[in-house]
């Protein structure tokens, strides 16, 4: 037990807890108007589905990160994601069927999980240092965070229904992270303008949130 693995493991711990954050956001948006019971099989479904995805993903993480624009990819349908999630907030929840929603809100959080999760492994697996254990001890880490944040979420935003903007606004943050950071598009934009690593992030939130606004105020005004 060196200095090295202390680090390590100190930085795995701070990376789990702001990387699996966004994970823990998806499925508290995705399932927050679902029922009682049927909230908790999508938060178990969901992150068991985040944590096997990290186990596939680990494996072959050097493959994919040879992957042409996987990460814009991945980012454009964040985005797409974000905008969903909170053009359903207006959906009336008496109108829900039950297996469908439990299905939609799955299905949801799954895509978003295999976008968000390479970022995860990639980050754990660099701390790790090759260290078997600490990419473990990443990846079980993660299961408490992603269930106890997800509640949380998903809690609040039922509570306080303004937050879900908030919720969304992050989701789009993060697509722009994984959209300017695709090593196929980072040299041309930063060479273009150097800003574009900090200003596409805020860009890509404030757009979502915007959309989300535009459409509450379609609704109420049709």
């Amino acid at each position: 037990m060196d200095m090295h693995f202390w680090i390590g493991f100190f930085n795995i711990i701070v990376l789990d807890l702001v990387l699996s954050g966004d994970n823990a956001v998806v499925i508290g948006m995705a399932s927050r108007k679902l029922p009682e019971e049927q909230r908790k099989k999508a938060i178990i479904l969901g992150t068991a589905a985040a944590v096997l995805l990290r186990v596939a993903l680990t494996l072959i993480a050097v493959w994919l990160l040879q992957v042409p624009l996987l990460k814009a990819f991945g980012g454009v349908l964040l985005l797409w994601i974000a905008v969903k999630l909170l053009l359903e907030e207006d959906e009336v929840e008496d109108d829900l069927d039950v297996g469908q929603g439990l299905k939609a809100a799955v299905k949801t959080i799954i895509i978003a999980d295999v976008v968000m999760s390479l970022d995860n492994v990639l980050a754990v697996a660099g701390a790790a240092h090759g260290d078997f254990f600490l990419v473990l001890f990443g990846l079980a880490l993660s299961i408490p965070i992603l269930m106890w944040g997800s509640k949380v979420v998903a809690t609040l935003m039922n509570t306080l229904p303004w937050l879900t903007y908030v919720g969304a606004g992050i989701l789009g943050y993060t697509a722009g992270q994984l959209l300017v950071e695709d090593p196929w598009i980072h040299g041309p934009l930063t060479q273009w303008w150097s800003g574009i690593i900090w200003g596409a992030p805020i860009l890509f939130a404030v757009v979502v949130i915007l959309i989300g606004k535009w459409w509450k105020h379609h609704q109420a005004s049709a």
